[in-house]
């Protein structure tokens, strides 16, 4: 299983996710089944707010699941429509995260809980400009 999280920096399993999946400035994909990670620079990060397109973002590569603080509806679409599962990060590392998304302890992002911009935040709890303010 290939799992993706946005991030502002890669510091590898000590990566804080980021608070929000089209604005992140690289996403850190881990291999559960090797142990591989590996850092992704977001070849979407220009585009037009509500016009995400996460496979350009991953340029390319094909992830099982995304661990975030904060996603749009059309970006949860988009990844669901890919065979990509979105779950709610926590406020921790990458590796606290990991351990609660192979426990069954991650929320995942349906329609109802998606960033709605256009409404404020739409109480998705997230800031653009850093990790996750849970």
């Amino acid at each position: 299983m290939k799992v993706c999280i946005p991030v502002v920096e890669n510091k590898g399993m000590d990566s804080l996710p980021y608070g929000h999946f089209g604005s992140a400035p690289e996403f850190v994909v881990c291999d559960l089944e090797n142990g591989t990670v590996e850092s992704i620079n977001n070849g979407d990060l220009g585009h037009e707010h509500g016009k995400c397109q996460p496979l350009k973002a991953l340029s390319g590569v094909k992830v099982d699941a995304v661990i975030v603080g904060g996603i749009g509806a059309g970006a949860i679409m988009k990844l669901n429509d890919m065979g990509t599962k979105v779950y709610k990060g926590v406020n921790d590392t990458i590796e606290v995260n990991l351990k609660l998304l192979k426990e069954g302890k991650l929320a995942e992002f349906s329609m109802a809980n998606a960033c709605q911009h256009h409404h404020g935040n739409g109480g998705c709890g997230h800031d653009h400009g850093h990790e996750i303010n849970l």
